[in-house]
């Protein structure tokens, strides 16, 4: 069984250098967890959340999967944003996809994956809402960066409208949420000029 040794290196390599650059690094990071922001994004490899906004660790709370979904029986990432809010007191939630997704590719196209297809349903759900939008682009590639901003939208309105995240504007807490999209061709975020406080924005 293989023991994948070169990332053991990799790791003592980065270690290493961390503790050169910064002595005091790993006590920081032990000492406290203070995130401003949570991110939930894509699992897509591309995209180092961290890396793409350059903070470092213990800077950005962080959520992934796949299409960056937010759905309100997923318990995992709801847990994460109780944490984030409740216990974190983060004061940004910022739900990022990115163009070039191969969930949303998958779910635009239909075509029987398995059991991802059960979790890319709310897609083809945004999809057939905005059929006459997605049709009237000349080409696919652009109909599919729109379907990407879609779903980004779609999602952050999701978080705003889950119970953790009302009931903490309830208490008066300032909370933002903000939906942000990635293009991998030239690594620059962009933001869809979705940004709200309250409920009655989303």
């Amino acid at each position: 069984m293989p023991h994948l040794t070169e990332l053991f290196d990799n790791n003592r390599r980065w270690a290493a250098r961390m503790t050169q650059n910064q002595p005091d690094f790993f006590d920081r990071l032990v000492g406290q967890q203070a995130p401003r922001y949570l991110w939930i994004g894509c699992s897509d490899s591309r995209v180092p959340a961290n890396e793409i906004v350059g903070l470092a660790p213990g800077e950005l709370f962080v959520h992934r999967n796949v299409a960056n979904l937010v759905v309100h029986s997923d318990l995992n990432c709801l847990s994460v944003l109780q944490y984030s809010v409740d216990v974190l007191r983060v004061e940004h939630v910022i739900v990022c996809g990115h163009y070039g997704c191969g969930g949303i590719a998958a779910a635009r196209r239909g075509a029987p994956l398995g059991l991802i297809d059960n979790w890319l349903r709310p897609i083809q759900d945004t999809q057939e809402r905005h059929c006459p939008e997605l049709d009237a682009f000349g080409d696919e590639a652009s109909a599919l960066d729109r379907l990407c901003e879609l779903n980004v939208l779609d999602q952050a309105r999701n978080v705003c409208r889950t119970t953790v995240v009302q009931d903490a504007w309830k208490r008066g807490e300032r909370l933002t949420v903000h939906a942000w999209i990635y293009r991998l061709i030239d690594g620059l975020l962009q933001d869809l000029e979705f940004r709200t406080v309250e409920r009655k924005d989303a």
